[in-house]
């Protein structure tokens, strides 16, 4: 009976993960699967490709030793990248494979996984990975963090590669008036025990870590475009003492002058949604690279949190206790932030008042992913997956910072305490967001 259960669930998640990310390619005009959005990651068409590949070569190949109908589609669709060393792709649209050939390896491998699923046995399994689900729940959790890096690349498309898919955004609430909340010292528990309750978790959330906090203060809301817009005006941009050296650099070889996200049009700000271009939105989140929350704390002279100060503000309480989430223990629902593909823009901060955590801090999950100053880093303990060793450890260089929280395209289901996003910090495509510190 719990082997059905653990079926049932997984057929279920599974279906839903796969509409999360037919919807993103079903958005698209013909034209643009060969794009490039991004200039750091591969084509689209790449992505339609490596759903199904990593499903088959974790599945199929790994667990259940299916011999390869395609293995030049098994190994070209294999992996990402994501270039630390400056060197960008230099493919060309004629490299890839045409789009009949990618559907139809498609349309062969959800067939295959699907067989597999219901046959599998999940308590005692004979399959290498499968007991309790877990191969299964990598690859429904793999396609539902594409679901959300997808929107990143099709979001720089032109808006006339994309079908609208959403309805009016709130782009003109006032900006909550910014104040700082007391953290009291105490304790903040990182990670999930090996073997433990949690049904799944990847492979950089295990072991737990303890840590003591002490005391400091934490922004209640999200910097806002509003308030960026005071650093961008007193020239932050322009200001060396505000920037790393690597920082500094980077803005001034781009000549970056302004979050990506913003568009200047004479003396008015205007804002790139996915589907249109309208005036910024002062109560919106800003979302910018590590790079430029990291200049705007200096000018503020504060900084960006910890991981275990993001972590005590979120999910600690005054008496010792430690929530699930930072609402408390009930599942995430929509009511408790802009999360699970809710919505294709941010909200105004403070929008959900039922987000707020034991200490009065708002949104720390959902309306878009909070860096942290902590360079991305393993817990003492840490054991890479076999089937996976380079998911983690790939990035473990110094050169990769932790992101904690949630954006409006992040599944539900990533929203447990224990996970962990990550990114270079001079990446500003993505959804990423952030808060001030002060120790």
């Amino acid at each position: 009976m719990r082997s059905e259960h653990v079926r049932e669930n997984l057929r279920n998640d599974l279906a839903f993960a796969r509409t999360q990310t037919d919807r993103l390619f079903q958005m698209l005009a013909p034209a643009a699967i060969y794009e490039r959005p991004i200039r750091e990651r591969h084509r689209i068409i790449f992505y339609l490709g490596h759903l199904e590949a990593f499903d088959w070569n974790m599945i199929c190949a790994t667990s259940f030793g299916m011999p390869s109908f395609n293995s030049e589609f098994n190994r070209l669709f294999n992996f990402g990248i994501d270039p630390v060393d400056g060197k960008l792709p230099q493919d060309q649209p004629a490299d890839w494979p045409r789009l009949e050939q990618v559907l139809s390896y498609r349309d062969h491998v959800r067939p295959a996984v699907d067989r597999l699923l219901e046959r599998a046995t999940f308590t005692n399994a004979a399959e290498r990975f499968v007991e309790n689900g877990q191969i299964f729940r990598v690859a429904i959790e793999h396609r539902l963090m594409h679901a959300e890096t997808l929107a990143y690349l099709l979001h720089w498309l032109p808006y006339e590669m994309k079908r609208r898919d959403s309805s009016l955004p709130d782009k003109d609430s006032p900006a909550p008036q910014p104040r700082a909340v007391a953290i009291p010292a105490g304790r903040a528990t990182l990670g999930q025990k090996a073997n433990g309750d949690a049904s799944f978790g990847w492979d950089n959330e295990f072991q737990t870590n303890a840590v003591f906090v002490p005391e400091f203060s934490m922004d209640a809301f999200n910097v806002t475009n509003d308030e960026f817009l005071q650093f961008v005006r007193a020239g932050g941009y322009e200001q060396r003492s505000f920037w790393s050296e690597e920082g500094w650099q980077w803005i001034s070889n781009d000549g970056i002058r302004h979050p990506k996200f913003w568009v200047p049009r004479g003396d008015h700000w205007f804002y790139r949604t996915m589907f249109e271009e309208i005036p910024l939105p002062p109560a919106w989140p800003v979302y910018v690279s590590h790079a430029e929350a990291s200049a705007f704390a200096c000018w503020k002279q504060k900084s960006l949190p910890s991981e275990v100060q993001y972590h005590r503000a979120a999910f600690g309480s005054a008496n010792g206790e430690e929530r699930a989430y930072p609402w408390g223990g009930g599942d995430p629902q929509p009511q408790h932030g802009n999360f699970n593909f809710q919505s294709w823009t941010p909200a105004p901060a403070g929008s959900f008042p039922d987000s707020a955590s034991m200490f009065g801090i708002f949104d720390l999950v959902g309306n878009g992913w909070e860096w942290t100053r902590t360079p991305f880093a393993p817990f003492e303990g840490f054991e890479p997956f076999p089937f996976y060793p380079g998911y983690s450890a790939d990035f473990f260089d110094g050169k990769h910072f932790v992101l904690k929280g949630a954006s409006p395209r992040t599944a539900s289901s990533l929203v447990r305490r224990s996970f962990r996003n990550w990114f270079q910090p001079y990446y500003p495509n993505i959804y990423a967001t952030f808060r001030c510190v002060e120790n």
